[in-house]
C-alpha cells in the first residue's frame, strides 16, 4: 500500500488463454540505440535489446512485455510485444502506468527492468511485484533499484508496472476481450502476461527459466499469492516471498463483483457513455471519475465495498475466490511481515488522513472508524473490547501502551499481520510444502517510529541510502549488516528454497509451537521468536471483524 518513495507517503507463458490470444504481425516502433562500444546487449524474443553496464551488474530497462494497451486494448487481456526490427535502445524507464502520484503515468506502461550479474549463465530470477494499494507505483521507483539484489544475491532482478485503479482492476462483462472473453483484473493478466515473458525470456539475461521466484510487497505481496494458485503459471513460479502482504476479502480491500458492475456503470452514466464506451472517454477523465467514487468516509459512498483499497475483484479465474476462502498456493513460502504495520499510516506524512487519538477518551472513536474501513457497521463495544486487549498485551510484553501506538498496532495488525500470521499458521496445519517466517523489525529514524509498513523494500534492495530514504531508514554499519542478512536470506531462498545468511541464525520451516519466526533488525541483527503478538491476534479471533483462514 506504500506510497512512492521519494513522494512520500502522497502517495504467462506462451499457449495461456491471455499471453498467446493474438499473435504479434507488424513491427512496433523502437527508440534507436545509439552505438555504444560494449554495451550489454540481449536477444528478446520480441527483438534484441541494448542495456548498460551498471558497476558489477548489467541493466536493461523500459524492455516491452506487452503491447500499450490503449484505444481499443484498454480493458483488453495483454498482447504479446510487436517485434521490432535493429536493436532497441533499453537505457531508460519507461512511464509509470497511469495513476495520480507519480508524474509522467501513463496508458502505455507495460515494460519490464532487468538487472543481471551477466547475460552469460543460468542463474535463478527473481520477479519482484511493487505495491501501492493496486494504485500507485512503479517497478521504475529508485527504492527498487535492482543492482546490489542482484550483485550480492547472484540473481536475475526482474521489476515492472502493471496497470492501476480502474485500468487494473474491476469486473464488468461489457467490458470482455473479444479474444479471450476475460473482463476483469487487467493488472492482475498484465502481471500473469510479465511472469510468461520472463520465463521465454530468462536465458537472454542470464536466468534460469526453470528458477523463477516471485516476490512483492504490499498489492504485490498479494499478488504473489493470487498468481500462484493460477493453473497456467504452476510450471513457472517455483516459489514465492509475499511481504506484507494485503490479503484480498471485502469489503476491506476490494469491490464485490456487483459493485464493481455498478461503479463501471456508474462512471458511464457520469461520462455520458456506455461502459464499453469507457474505451473511449480520455484516460485522465476516467482516471478522475472512477476515484471520486471513492472519495469521502466509506460510509458516506454509495458502494458498501471496496472501503480502503480496490484489489482484485472475484471473476472466477484470476481471482477465484477471496485470500482466506481459498487453498494454500502449494508452493515454498517466505513469508514476511513487518514489525509495526500500522506506523505507516499514523507516523508523519500519513496517506490517510485521519484525526489521530492523543488522548484515552478519543481512542475508541479513532479505532472505530478504523474498523469502519473493514465493516458497514461496527458493533457496540467492539473498540473498546480491542483496546483493552491490546492495552493487557502492551502491558505484559513491554510495548507503548499510549493511546497512539495502540491505534498504531490495531490499524497494522488488522489490515497485515493478522491474515498473514492465520494463512501461515493453516499451511502448517496442512502440512504443505516449505514454509518459513520472518518479521522485519529494524526501527526507523525519528519523528519516524516502529518499523512501518513497507520499510522492508529499501533493506531488501540495499537502497536503504539513497538521498530519499536515509533520513527514515538510516545508512550506517548495522544498516548495512541488516540488508546484507535480508539480501542473504532472500535470495538463498530463491537459489534452493531455503533462507540463509552467515549472519542469522539457521530458520527453521514455520511451526506455531515452536521459536521459528526469525526477527530481523536492532542490534541483535537477527534472533529466533515464538510467533509474536499472539495475545493481540487472539483479540482478532473473537472479533470477527477481518475474516479467518478457512
Amino acid at each position: 500500500m506504500r506510497r512512492p518513495q521519494g513522494i512520500r507517503r502522497r502517495t504467462f507463458l506462451a499457449g495461456t488463454a491471455a499471453g498467446a490470444a493474438v499473435a504479434a504481425t507488424a513491427a512496433a516502433p523502437a527508440r534507436a540505440a545509439a552505438p555504444t562500444a560494449g554495451a550489454p546487449q540481449a536477444r528478446t524474443t520480441a527483438g534484441r535489446v541494448r542495456g548498460e553496464h551498471l558497476g558489477a551488474v548489467e541493466v536493461f530497462r523500459g524492455v516491452p512485455y506487452a503491447q500499450p494497451p490503449v484505444g481499443p486494448l484498454r480493458f483488453s487481456s495483454p498482447r504479446p510485444p510487436r517485434p521490432w526490427d535493429g536493436v532497441r535502445d533499453a537505457t531508460a524507464f519507461a512511464a509509470p502506468s497511469l495513476q495520480s502520484v507519480l508524474p509522467g503515468s501513463s496508458e502505455d506502461s507495460l515494460y519490464a527492468n532487468v538487472w543481471t550479474p551477466s547475460t552469460s549463465g543460468s542463474r535463478p530470477v527473481l520477479v519482484y511485484i511493487h505495491g501501492g494499494g493496486w494504485m500507485l507505483g512503479a517497478g521504475s521507483m529508485p527504492t527498487y533499484d535492482g543492482a546490489r539484489l542482484a550483485e550480492r544475491g547472484d540473481l536475475v532482478v526482474v521489476t515492472f508496472n502493471y496497470r492501476l485503479g480502474v485500468f487494473g482492476f474491476g469486473l464488468h462483462e461489457d467490458l470482455a476481450d473479444q479474444r479471450t472473453g476475460f473482463a476483469a483484473n487487467w493488472g492482475l493478466q498484465d502481471q500473469a502476461a510479465l511472469l510468461g515473458w520472463v520465463y521465454r525470456n530468462a536465458r537472454a539475461f542470464g536466468g534460469d527459466p526453470e528458477n523463477i521466484t516471485v516476490a512483492g510487497t504490499s498489492a504485490g505481496g498479494s499478488s504473489t499469492w493470487q498468481l500462484a494458485l493460477l493453473p497456467e503459471l504452476r510450471s513457472v513460479i517455483r516459489r514465492i516471498v509475499p511481504i506484507s502482504a494485503a490479503h484480498v476479502w471485502s469489503p476491506g480491500v476490494a469491490l464485490t463483483p456487483e459493485d464493481s458492475r455498478t461503479a463501471f456503470a456508474s462512471v458511464a452514466a457520469r461520462l455520458g457513455t456506455s461502459v464499453a464506451g469507457l474505451r473511449d472517454v480520455p484516460a485522465a477523465t476516467l482516471r478522475d471519475t472512477w476515484d471520486a467514487l471513492f472519495a469521502g468516509a466509506p460510509e458516506s459512498r454509495a458502494l458498501a465495498s471496496g472501503r480502503e483499497y480496490r484489489g482484485p475483484v472475484v471473476d472466477g479465474h484470476w481471482m477465484r475466490g477471496y485470500d482466506y476462502e481459498l487453498p494454500d498456493p502449494g508452493l515454498p513460502v517466505l513469508a514476511v511481515n513487518a514489525a509495526t504495520e500500522g506506523s505507516f499510516f499514523t507516523g508523519p506524512g500519513s496517506p490517510v488522513p485521519m484525526q489521530l487519538p492523543s488522548s484515552d477518551a478519543e481512542l475508541p472513536e479513532a479505532v472505530r472508524n478504523y474498523l469502519l474501513k473493514g465493516a458497514a457497521e461496527v458493533p457496540a463495544g467492539l473498540p473498546d473490547r480491542l483496546i483493552t486487549a491490546y492495552r493487557a498485551a502492551a502491558v505484559a510484553e513491554g510495548r507503548a501502551a499510549d493511546p497512539l501506538s495502540l491505534f498504531t498496532e490495531i490499524y497494522g495488525d488488522g489490515l497485515f499481520r493478522y491474515q498473514i500470521v492465520r494463512l501461515a499458521e493453516r499451511r502448517a496445519r496442512e502440512n504443505a510444502s516449505a514454509q518459513y517466517r520472518m518479521e522485519f523489525a529494524h526501527p526507523v529514524r525519528a519523528p519516524y517510529f516502529g518499523t512501518p509498513h513497507e520499510a522492508t523494500s529499501p533493506f531488501l534492495f540495499g537502497t536503504n541510502a539513497i538521498p530519499e530514504n536515509a533520513a527514515e531508514f538510516g545508512d550506517g554499519p548495522l544498516e548495512r549488516l541488516v540488508s546484507d542478512t535480508f539480501i542473504d536470506l532472500v535470495s538463498s531462498f530463491a537459489h534452493n528454497s531455503v533462507p540463509a545468511s552467515p549472519n542469522a541464525p539457521a530458520l527453521p520451516a514455520f511451526s506455531p509451537a515452536t521459536a521459528s519466526t526469525l526477527v530481523l533488525g536492532g542490534p541483535e541483527v537477527a534472533r529466533l521468536a515464538s510467533t509474536p503478538k499472539a495475545a493481540q491476534l487472539r483479540a482478532w479471533d473473537q472479533a470477527g471483524w477481518v475474516p479467518a483462514p478457512v
